[in-house]
């Protein structure tokens, strides 16, 4: 067995991780979204890769898993008194996060650095990485002009029409020497496009400059897991996005949004009617069981996820033979 990157944000993202994590431990590395980041009362968020990292630490909220289990909301009833804001909403064991993120960045540490401490003290043995380094953030078009994804997220409940998104700052984004290594590492067994909505939080992974020149050209298979079931995103606002884009909430409609890029697609069951009409874009499917209610779903759809990937490159060798 080799190593294994998934790529994420969002609970289903993080969830497909903790399964894959589950099979491989620290053979495991998760290159995360940071373009939904945002700054409050001068602190800095960072929601997905905390949303991995309380995953794969075994102590995510159970119903909110971008924060900790057993969360209060303290400083946020004193802040209301205060006269503060109401959005985003602060979570007291959350702010443990923002507060020494925040602090290692004012004194000139790396995003990745500050996430790998994270790491190191949760126990977690995987590898849990920034996309980038660099400040990126992701901005949705609407017809009244663009807004941060914190606001259109927290403050207009996602009830704006969407007609795009800009990815501001990615230009200037490299990827760090660490995401370069969990890449172009020997034993690269597979990448894994994790189970989440792909305009804000898979695509401004793959717009940092080399991330997609680098996935077609390490040989390794790419295999991205759907967000959708019966063209609905169990969580989010995936289906919402992509009509609003003008595209048929659909798997074929996924897989589009990963053209060129994955060699295999891994639909539910209740979605295997659609199964030749992703083939035809020529990309390999695998239907299973997506949904990951319990700890033994996350396992058996990272285990699925990973056969899968193992049969494309098998196939790859007897082509080539």
């Amino acid at each position: 067995m080799g190593t294994v990157v998934t790529l994420g944000g969002q609970v289903g993202a993080a969830k497909l991780a903790d399964g894959l994590y589950r099979l491989r431990g620290k053979d495991l590395a998760a290159i995360v979204n940071t373009g939904d980041d945002y700054e409050h009362l001068g602190l800095a968020f960072s929601p997905d890769l905390d949303t991995v990292l309380y995953t794969l630490g075994g102590i995510a909220s159970a119903s909110a898993g971008w924060e900790p289990e057993g969360e209060t909301r303290a400083v946020q009833a004193m802040l209301r008194v205060l006269g503060g804001p109401e959005q985003p909403a602060i979570g007291d064991r959350s702010l443990a996060t923002s507060l020494l993120r925040t602090q290692g960045l004012d004194d000139g540490r790396r995003l990745t650095e500050i996430t790998l401490d994270f790491c190191r003290a949760l126990g977690v043995g995987a590898r849990i990485l920034p996309m980038a380094d660099e400040r990126v953030r992701t901005h949705v078009l609407t017809d009244d002009g663009a807004v941060t994804f914190t606001e259109y997220f927290t403050e207009l409940g996602c009830e704006p029409a969407v007609r795009g998104f800009q990815y501001a700052g990615v230009e200037e984004a490299r990827l760090s020497d660490e995401v370069r290594d969990a890449l172009l590492a020997p034993d690269l067994e597979a990448v894994i496009i994790g189970p989440a909505n792909p305009y804000h939080a898979i695509r401004p992974i793959l717009e940092v400059p080399g991330m997609k020149e680098m996935l077609r050209k390490r040989g390794a298979p790419v295999v991205a897991v759907t967000p959708l079931v019966g063209g609905k995103a169990l969580k989010g606002s995936a289906g919402k996005m992509m009509r609003e884009l003008g595209k048929e909430p659909s798997v074929r409609s996924i897989a589009g949004e990963y053209l060129r890029l994955i060699d295999g697609f891994v639909i539910d069951r209740e979605d295997e009617i659609f199964a030749e009409s992703v083939r035809s874009l020529g990309i390999a499917v695998r239907p299973t069981a997506t949904v990951m209610r319990t700890i033994d779903d996350r396992v058996s759809l990272a285990q699925a996820t990973l056969d899968f990937a193992a049969g494309i490159r098998a196939t790859r060798v007897m082509e080539a033979e």
